[in-house]
């Protein structure tokens, strides 16, 4: 049995055969250019925010920068779901206190991971944060195939205990294998999340399998990453580099101080 959750517009959103296809921002610029391209619902990208800070990720020491880029992107007019790892802390309650600034900040999401350590232990955090704030989704995420072998029993023991604690959404990165998929679909009652991967199935067949949620995770960041080094080697071997070039006034956030006649003319 899992508990019963109020249907808010981002839980809305996963539906199992349609799913949700969730991109994953770094910073402002990056939420701004794809909220244009009409998507709804953004999420942060951990392994981004540690990165631009020059910290490790998955080590929970950006605490403060997660909280920074939520209270950036909180108030858009976008549904925003936070990568925020292990939720920083073994303490549930010092889990859910982040909970309650995330959703202070306007998120309306979290992405809690278990890294492995005790299910209990996650499952203490996921109840803590529905406690604390019943209206954000939490999408529980067991890495037993990110960071483990993918051991079976392991992963339906953990989805089993982050459903009793209350978890909205599950997700398992690493799992790329269509009956293996298509089987947790079958068993779990919460909707299923998969991290797409360039190698694994489309979104399209996901959706034939039932999936409700497909996250990029880090792609988006890696590629724009891999697509200014590309642009480099372009332009130092005399070459026009490829790819797509958002305009200067495209990408700029307009300053109400400033007439748009000169804001278009800057080009720094």
């Amino acid at each position: 049995m899992t508990a019963e959750h109020a249907v808010t517009p981002f839980a809305a959103l996963h539906r199992p055969g349609q799913p949700l296809l969730l991109p994953n921002a770094w910073d402002h610029a990056s939420a701004a250019a794809l909220a244009a391209r009409g998507f709804a619902a953004i999420a942060t990208t951990s392994l981004a925010v540690a990165a631009a800070a020059g910290l490790p990720d998955g080590r929970g020491v950006t605490r403060e920068q997660t909280l920074g880029l939520a209270l950036t992107l909180g108030p858009e007019p976008y549904l925003l779901s936070v990568d925020a790892e292990d939720g920083f802390a073994d303490d549930p309650d010092e889990v859910a206190e982040l909970a309650r600034r995330l959703w202070s900040a306007g998120a309306v999401g979290i992405n809690l991971e278990d890294g492995l350590g005790p299910a209990a232990r996650h499952a203490a955090k996921i109840a803590a944060v529905k406690a604390a704030v019943p209206g954000l989704f939490v999408n529980a995420r067991t890495d037993t195939h990110w960071l483990g072998d993918g051991d079976e029993s392991d992963t339906l023991r953990r989805l089993d205990a982050y459903q009793q604690a209350g978890a909205d959404g599950l997700f398992v990165p690493g799992l790329t294998d269509p009956d293996r998929i298509g089987a947790l679909v079958r068993y779990t009652d919460a909707p299923l999340n998969v991290l797409y991967s360039p190698t694994g199935p489309t979104v399209l067949r996901l959706a034939d399998l039932g999936v409700a949620r497909v996250s990029l995770g880090s792609l988006l960041y890696r590629r724009a990453l891999g697509a200014a080094l590309d642009a480099v080697a372009d332009i130092a071997a005399g070459r026009v580099p490829g790819g797509t070039t958002p305009s200067y006034a495209e990408v700029c956030v307009p300053d109400r101080n400033v007439p748009v006649s000169r804001q278009a003319k800057s080009s720094g």
